[in-house]
């Protein structure tokens, strides 16, 4: 017998972008946010109905990891904050049920002299630049060989 694997519905699609959109006009409003790049299941055109969104925000800024920033923006409840490492996470469920993760990382988090292992990783699981003013993270995907 077969499992089916669920269908990613049109609702759920323009969900996701919307959240995008709203985290990189965020991110375009401060110099401080050196760029937004999706990882994971969404960025390699893998996502099912109970995948969560991977984001991961490039700044200096560990204010920008409270939870009440992004809970403010996306709306939604925290599931879980984190550190894994240099970066911070924050997980929430969106009323729709979406589960957006946020990563908060340092700039340095990017850095290509060399490409830190745990970094390469997440990148070449796939990844998808959506917001990059100073080409940070298109140097590490140079760089990662992906």
């Amino acid at each position: 017998m077969s499992e089916s694997i669920p269908v990613v519905t049109p609702a759920r699609f323009r969900e996701v972008r919307l959240v995008l959109d709203v985290v990189v006009g965020w991110a375009a409003e401060r110099e401080d946010v050196r760029g937004v790049v999706v990882v994971g299941s969404w960025a390699r055109g893998a996502a099912r109905m109970d995948s969560d969104v991977d984001i991961v925000v490039l700044t200096d800024q560990v204010r920008y990891s409270v939870a009440g920033v992004w809970t403010g923006l996306l709306g939604g409840e925290v599931l879980r904050s984190a550190e894994w490492g240099p970066l911070r996470e924050v997980r929430l469920r969106r009323p729709s049920g979406l589960v957006v993760e946020l990563g908060v990382a340092p700039v340095s988090w990017a850095d290509t002299d060399p490409v830190d292992a745990g970094t390469r990783r997440v990148i070449c699981d796939g990844h998808r630049v959506v917001h990059d003013p100073a080409g940070v993270l298109a140097r590490l995907s140079s760089a990662s060989g992906s």
